[in-house]
């Protein structure tokens, strides 16, 4: 509990010392000295001060050389559950100041949540990592940090992956935290640059859009551009070799209409008995992953299962709201909610059903599989080979149930079923960050192929869309022989209905 206490009771070095590391953290948040030792400081909030930016681990929190006690270490191996939660989709991303400071302020500093954080094992700098984020709002709040380029860089920079959630033993929501922060700095920018960063985001989640990528997609792979760009040497930019991996997996949407006629013709049959369910199709993963739509359909009718489509819904707003617009994001959610009504609702996507479900009763496809169900006499083919199984944040972290994937892959005859290495770490798809940080999200991609390269799969299978683009297209760069896809698109295979 050493690290815990400094946190509580020490609050970091004092007088010079205290005012030193402060002028070291200034140097990246970028105000200056004085101003920045106050807000790292801050007396009476328990705000540790920041260590040296390239100073490497700490002793006394970074390395956790100190062994926690037996009732902590229970603790931090136990589901984690905040006694007041926070509503995940209502004031929480327009709090004002005093609520978003007191959510802050439950943060002690202890240190524990860093050798759990990407951004911070990744940059060795206190800046990116919880505590240090955390403290940068705390110093914003309270304005004695400016909101400038350089502090900027560091609270974007976070992926909001939520592993230091899992860790924290103070129970600090840091996911509605970061959120409610990016959602105040947005609303304080030039109304053209929220104006620009909202059409953004509204055509990444309209469906207009992605058939047009989808038909531009087609003609970069089939006219040679694809190939043209990998010569002439230009995927060496992150940002170019970010899109030419999307470009490479994007594909149309299904029609919607395609999708009713299938439900329509299966739904037809007199024996169906459980009460139909509803699929959640999402917005982005129609063009980068349309086959779990098909396949989920065609499993969950071998399944006996009456399923349906229902007109009207989209993006489930999880785009939105982790980039400073909660008000989208809600209009979005209650599109949704009409558009499902009471109906029992099963995604593909881990990412959307962690942000569907306070609103809607929503289950992620490979548990709603698990818990239906299955008829007599139903035969899986054997599929032979390695299948390695990523488990992304939003599934791990948010939905906190990647047992289900594994218990889905054991049914298959002749499967061999791996965790792939280093899952509790981000891949550093994160959404929309790898078109905002390519350059992160590629250096934490190349650990998942490293561990790939290692176990050398024939499939590797995730439940996040983005997961599944951006490791596909690392998998790709690096010259590896497999197959990217969804569980559920596997257990299609076995049952023969692909």
């Amino acid at each position: 509990m050493g690290g815990r206490q400094s946190g509580q009771s020490g609050r970091g070095p004092t007088g010079a010392a205290a005012r030193g590391g402060a002028s070291r953290a200034s140097g990246q948040a970028g105000g200056p000295s004085p101003r920045a030792a106050r807000a790292w400081s801050l007396a009476g909030r328990g705000i540790a001060s920041v260590c040296d930016r390239r100073a490497g681990p700490c002793p006394r929190t970074h390395a956790l050389s100190v062994r926690p006690c037996s009732r902590l270490a229970a603790h931090l191996s136990a589901p984690v559950q905040s006694p007041t939660p926070i509503p995940c989709h209502s004031a929480q991303n327009t709090l004002n100041d005093r609520e978003l400071l007191r959510l802050a302020d439950q943060c002690v500093k202890c240190g524990l949540c860093l050798p759990h954080c990407p951004t911070f094992r990744l940059q060795h700098n206190e800046a990116d990592s919880p505590r240090g984020r955390v403290a940068l709002i705390q110093g914003l709040i309270t304005g004695q940090l400016s909101d400038n380029a350089r502090l900027g860089t560091h609270l974007d920079g976070c992926l909001e992956c939520r592993a230091c959630e899992v860790a924290c033993p103070s129970l600090v929501q840091f996911g509605a935290l970061m959120d409610a922060a990016r959602a105040a700095r947005v609303a304080k920018l030039p109304w053209w640059r929220r104006w620009w960063r909202r059409l953004r985001l509204d055509l990444l989640s309209g469906t207009r859009l992605l058939a047009l990528l989808g038909l531009l997609a087609g003609a970069y792979r089939r006219f040679g551009l694809a190939a043209l760009v990998h010569r002439a040497g230009l995927l060496r930019w992150p940002r170019l070799r970010v899109l030419h991996g999307l470009a490479l997996r994007l594909r149309r949407p299904v029609p919607p209409r395609a999708l009713r006629m299938a439900t329509a013709a299966a739904d037809a049959d007199p024996d169906a008995g459980p009460p139909p369910v509803a699929l959640f199709r999402g917005c982005v993963a129609r063009a980068l992953e349309p086959d779990v739509a098909q396949s989920a359909l065609r499993v969950l009718h071998r399944l006996g299962i009456q399923v349906q489509v229902p007109d009207g819904q989209g993006c489930c707003g999880a785009m939105h709201r982790h980039n400073g617009f909660p008000e989208r994001a809600d209009g979005l959610l209650a599109r949704n909610r009409a558009a499902f009504g009471d109906a029992a609702v099963i995604g593909g996507a881990s990412a959307c059903v962690a942000e569907l479900r306070p609103a809607l009763a929503a289950s992620e496809l490979c548990r709603a599989v698990l818990e239906r169900p299955w008829p007599a006499g139903l035969e899986l083919a054997s599929l032979h080979g390695t299948v390695a199984v990523h488990e992304p944040c939003s599934h791990r972290n948010q939905l906190r149930d990647t047992a289900a994937v594994y218990e889905l892959l054991r049914r298959i005859p002749g499967l061999r079923v791996v965790a792939l290495p280093g899952n509790e770490s981000c891949c550093g798809a994160a959404g929309t960050y790898l078109l905002d940080q390519p350059q992160t999200a590629l250096a934490l991609a190349a650990d998942k192929v490293a561990a790939l390269s290692r176990l050398a799969p024939r499939w590797l299978v995730t439940t996040n869309t983005g997961c599944a683009a951006h490791l596909a297209a690392a998998a790709r760069d690096a010259g590896l022989e497999l197959e990217v896809l969804h569980p559920v698109v596997l257990l299609a295979r076995s049952l023969g209905c692909e």
